[in-house]
């Protein structure tokens, strides 16, 4: 291990693209997931929805980069143990079901994306979702930063190329769609929360990334950035879909609704490439966390190393059972209904926690470490 101290990228921009990673996948990157949870706010409200869950993302990002600092966390359970104490099994519990619905999301996008550019099966594109997760992940945490850093280049293009042409191409509806009294409801604040309450987990998905942090400034700056850095493609996204929302409600690819408009066939394999390249680093991100989170284990009860082959048997095992119940559920139900559960229950085990006794300890010692069995 070299001794060179990690550079700004690593300490402050890469837990915010990491992050993006993990909230960016199936229903985010296809636009379902905006859909489901701004669109019904009207314009302005959805905007209002968007800024209130980017508010909430970056102080949760804040509390949890100081929080494992402080504990000394560097996975999932570790930090669960410092801020609920035996509790952390009830985290443990309900992050297991998020992580079988968003792979299982994740799954029936990719075939959905398979099916709607080339016609495929919609087994194909979870098959090639499946293979590309379980060879990065294999690999270890290296492998995986460096997925999250090259797939943001990819992203951040697309979705700025897609929003000069989508102002080219239907800009006037757009114009049109936002042309009324400003107007934000409870449907905008109900929204907000609830999207930024079941996908702030990906904070603590991403631990991994945060040994790079090398002071509590470092935890507060990179946790500042990350909200915005995963929330800038769903404000071009919204204010896109908007020109559309009645058609775009109920369609399972509203990002292909888009497209379909756009009527750049070039684009839009590009866009989908994109999107799919967005559900690899996302099911990377969460696969790599329940890796990490078996590897401790198995040292500390083995004394042994989690190698390669045993990374990936772990992820093919997992990826198997979530893609086929995304054969059985589809995309819609699976944002629909199982999303809406894990808000709460996510608001419930870490979002109120940290925010009243994780915040209590953390002025009272900024430092601290617990002992994990």
């Amino acid at each position: 291990m070299s001794g060179t101290a990690p550079g700004r990228f690593s300490r402050w921009l890469l837990p915010g693209l990491a992050f993006k990673a993990a909230v960016i996948g199936g229903g985010y990157a296809t636009g379902r997931e905006i859909a489901e949870f701004f669109l019904p706010a009207a314009p302005w409200g959805g905007l209002a929805g968007l800024t209130l869950a980017t508010l909430i993302w970056s102080g949760m990002c804040v509390l949890t980069f100081l929080f494992a600092r402080a504990s000394g966390a560097r996975n999932y359970r570790s930090f669960f143990q410092a801020l609920l104490g035996r509790g952390w099994i009830a985290f443990e519990l309900a992050y297991a079901f998020f992580v079988v619905v968003v792979l299982a999301v994740f799954g029936a996008a990719a075939g959905e994306i398979g099916h709607a550019v080339f016609g495929a099966p919609r087994v194909v594109g979870m098959l090639a979702l499946m293979l590309g997760v379980t060879v990065f992940v294999a690999f270890g945490n290296k492998l995986v930063e460096q997925l999250f850093a090259w797939v943001s280049i990819l992203l951040y293009g697309v979705y700025a190329l897609f929003l000069v042409l989508a102002l080219g191409a239907f800009g006037h509806d757009i114009a049109a769609a936002f042309a009324v009294p400003v107007q934000v409801g409870a449907d905008a604040l109900i929204g907000g929360t609830t999207y930024a309450g079941y996908n702030i987990i990906g904070a603590v998905i991403i631990l991994p990334v945060t040994r790079h942090l090398l002071s509590g400034r470092d935890a507060v700056t990179a946790g500042l950035i990350a909200g915005p850095l995963a929330m800038i493609p769903a404000f071009v996204f919204f204010v896109c879909m908007c020109a559309y929302a009645p058609e775009i409600g109920g369609a399972a690819l509203p990002s292909d609704v888009l497209l379909a408009k756009l009527d750049l066939p070039i684009f839009r394999l590009l866009f989908q490439v994109m999107v799919f390249a967005a559900l690899l680093e996302s099911g990377a991100g969460a696969v790599h966390a329940v890796n990490e989170r078996v590897a401790g284990a198995f040292q500390a009860r083995l004394g042994r190393t989690f190698g390669f082959r045993a990374r990936a048997l772990c992820a093919l095992g997992l990826l198997v059972f979530c893609m086929l119940l995304a054969e059985r559920v589809g995309l819609v139900g699976l944002i629909a209904g199982g999303y809406r559960l894990l808000a709460y229950a996510l608001i419930a085990l870490y979002v109120v926690p940290l925010a009243t006794v994780g915040l209590f300890r953390l002025v009272r010692r900024p430092a601290f470490q617990t002992e994990v069995p």
